[in-house]
C-alpha cells in the first residue's frame, strides 16, 4: 500500500492511499474551510462524556451528485483516487478545540480526531459492490489509521465506523465511513473490554455458532449473534483473537474484506433494497491486549415496510426488544444471494 499526505488550504490534512505509486491530476475549485471542534461534558448520573459540536448545524445535507464534496474536484481536490482520508470539516473533536465554558459539572475540550474515509471516486456503490481489491486496500487503510491515530498522545480509543443510508439520518450519500479519535474510553467499550479480560467469550461461543452462521471464509465467520439487539443484527470475527487489525495476517485480512463485502450484499438483498446500517469496528483501546476484535453491523429495517425504530425502553433504559428471532435472521441471510 501507499501513501500520499497532502495539506489542504486550511491546514487538514488529506491522505491518499493506493495500491501502486501514482500521480494525482489537481482539479480547479474553491478551496473549503474548518471549523473548530467544540467541547465535552460529562454527564453526572451515568458518568459519561456528551460531545457539544453545535457547528455541525452547518454541515452539508442531501447535495445534488454533481456537488457532492467526496466526489473528485470537492474534500479531494483531484481528477482520480483510489481512497481518501482526510480530517472532518465539521469536526466533533480535532486537535484544536475550543476551550469548554464555566458549568457546574466536569467539562473539557473535545481534543481528539474526526476523519471522513472516502471509499471510492465513484458518487454510487456501497461496501458491497466496491471491487475486492478496493475493499482489501479499505482493510489495510483501517489498520494504517488505527497505527496512526494511536500514535497521538491524547487517544485512547479510534472508532471506524459507517452509517449508511437516508433512513438513519446520513446527509451524503457518497460510499464513506468515519473514524472518531476519542480522548476517552466509551462506556460500552469499558463493558467489552472487562468482559474480555474475565472470559475469552467469541473463541468460548464458537463452537456453538453453526445455528447462527451466515457465511464464512478461512478462519473468519459472519453470524447473528444469540443476543443480538437489532433484527437480522450480523457480526464478523476472526476465530483467532485479534486486539485489533495490527495483528492479522496479510490472508485473515483479506479473508475479512472479502466477508464484508457478502454480508453487505446479502443485507441488501434481504428486502430487495439497499439496507440501511450502522457498521462499528470493534477493537481494543490503546494498551489492552485481551480482546476479540469483530464488526457489529446493526441494520436498520426489519421487514420489507417497517424500519427499526428504538422504542421508549431502548432509548431510556437500554432494554432492547427485538422483533426477528436471531436462529431465524440467520436462515434468512443464508438463503440470500451474495451475487
Amino acid at each position: 500500500m501507499y501513501t500520499q499526505v497532502v495539506s489542504k488550504a486550511d491546514g487538514r490534512k488529506l491522505h491518499l492511499y493506493s495500491w501502486q505509486p501514482r500521480s494525482y491530476q489537481a482539479l480547479p475549485g474553491e478551496p473549503l474551510h474548518r471549523m473548530l471542534a467544540g467541547h465535552l461534558r460529562r454527564h453526572p448520573l451515568l458518568g459519561e462524556w456528551v460531545i457539544y459540536a453545535p457547528h455541525r448545524q452547518e454541515r452539508t445535507y442531501h447535495p445534488d451528485p454533481q456537488s457532492c464534496p467526496f466526489c473528485p474536484g470537492g474534500e479531494v481536490p483531484f481528477a482520480d483516487f483510489e481512497i481518501a482520508v482526510f480530517d472532518n470539516r465539521f469536526p466533533a473533536l480535532d486537535e484544536f478545540p475550543e476551550e469548554p465554558p464555566r458549568l457546574p459539572l466536569q467539562t473539557s475540550p473535545a481534543r481528539g480526531r474526526t476523519e471522513v474515509v472516502v471509499y471510492t471516486p465513484k458518487h454510487q456503490g456501497s461496501l458491497g459492490t466496491l471491487e475486492p481489491r478496493a475493499r482489501r486496500l479499505l482493510l489495510r487503510v483501517w489498520r494504517e489509521r488505527y497505527r496512526r491515530l494511536y500514535e497521538l498522545p491524547e487517544v485512547l480509543y479510534v472508532y471506524p465506523f459507517e452509517n449508511r443510508g437516508e433512513e438513519i439520518g446520513v446527509t451524503l450519500s457518497h460510499p464513506h465511513g468515519q473514524i472518531y479519535a476519542f480522548p476517552f474510553v466509551p462506556q460500552v467499550v469499558e463493558r467489552e473490554v472487562a468482559a474480555f479480560a474475565a472470559r475469552p467469550l467469541l473463541t468460548e461461543l464458537w463452537p456453538q455458532l453453526e445455528p447462527y452462521a451466515v457465511t464464512r471464509r478461512p478462519g473468519v465467520l459472519a453470524f447473528v449473534p444469540p443476543f443480538a439487539r437489532f433484527p437480522y443484527e450480523v457480526w464478523l470475527a476472526p476465530e483467532e483473537p485479534h486486539p485489533g487489525l495490527d495483528t492479522f495476517s496479510e490472508e485473515e485480512l483479506d479473508a475479512f474484506a472479502d466477508l464484508l463485502g457478502e454480508v453487505v450484499r446479502r443485507l441488501d438483498a434481504l428486502f430487495a433494497r439497499p439496507m440501511p446500517y450502522v457498521l462499528s469496528l470493534r477493537a481494543a483501546p490503546r494498551g489492552v491486549k485481551r480482546y476479540h476484535f469483530h464488526v457489529e453491523i446493526y441494520p436498520k429495517r426489519r421487514s420489507t415496510e417497517k424500519l427499526k425504530y428504538l422504542a421508549g425502553t431502548e432509548v431510556g433504559v437500554g432494554v432492547f426488544s427485538v422483533d426477528v428471532l436471531p436462529e431465524a435472521a440467520a436462515a434468512a441471510l443464508r438463503e440470500m444471494s451474495p451475487a
